[in-house]
């Protein structure tokens, strides 16, 4: 099964040992391959009022599970230095996406990425989408902020963000319809139509 999720959501959770189901760290950032569109680590904060930056991180590689309310690892042991696919998403230059335009290869400015939507399941963690703000969102559609599916493949150059024209037809409001359409527009995108 899987499930789909904001990763501002992401952020705060607490990840929890299944040796000893002790709380050893929370969720600071969701470090993203937009090569691979997948989710490669996070970093970490303490745990606690004052929690501060943790010089550890966590893989991707070595998540259990990642649920609605905590980050599961095996042990202690998990957190430390980044792994290759954490390594590779850094010296691409990835950066980070929050804030960029939106715009579709026809030409439209479809807003800002408020959010990146994750679909977690089957051990992955997958951008199927991003939520998207702006002048263009308020004035075609009731909400302000929607969601905009993407495909496999992103290409992010500078501050924008490029989406095809095809996915403002598959654009939703919240995410209970949001991964049928992501599925739709994907098998859309294959066929050529």
């Amino acid at each position: 099964m899987s499930v789909l999720m904001r990763a501002r959501e992401i952020g705060g959770r607490p990840v929890v040992t299944l040796d000893t189901a002790e709380d050893v760290a929370e969720v600071k950032d969701v470090l993203f391959s937009y090569a691979s569109t997948s989710v490669v680590g996070f970093t970490l904060n303490k745990r606690g009022f004052l929690g501060s930056p943790m010089k550890e991180h966590l893989p991707w590689s070595r998540v259990s599970a990642l649920g609605r309310d905590a980050v599961m690892i095996e042990s202690r042991g998990e957190l430390g230095a980044g792994d290759a696919a954490m390594e590779d998403a850094a010296a691409s230059g990835e950066r980070d996406v929050i804030g960029a335009t939106v715009m579709t290869d026809g030409g439209t400015r479809l807003g800002s990425v408020e959010d990146v939507i994750v679909k977690v399941g089957d051990g992955t963690a997958r951008v199927v989408g991003f939520e998207v703000h702006g002048p263009q969102v308020e004035r075609d559609r009731a909400a302000a902020t929607l969601l905009l599916p993407v495909d496999d493949t992103l290409a992010v150059s500078g501050e924008t963000l490029m989406v095809p024209a095809a996915a403002e037809e598959f654009v939703r409001d919240d995410l209970s319809g949001f991964g049928s359409a992501v599925d739709e527009f994907r098998r859309r995108l294959r066929s050529g139509r």
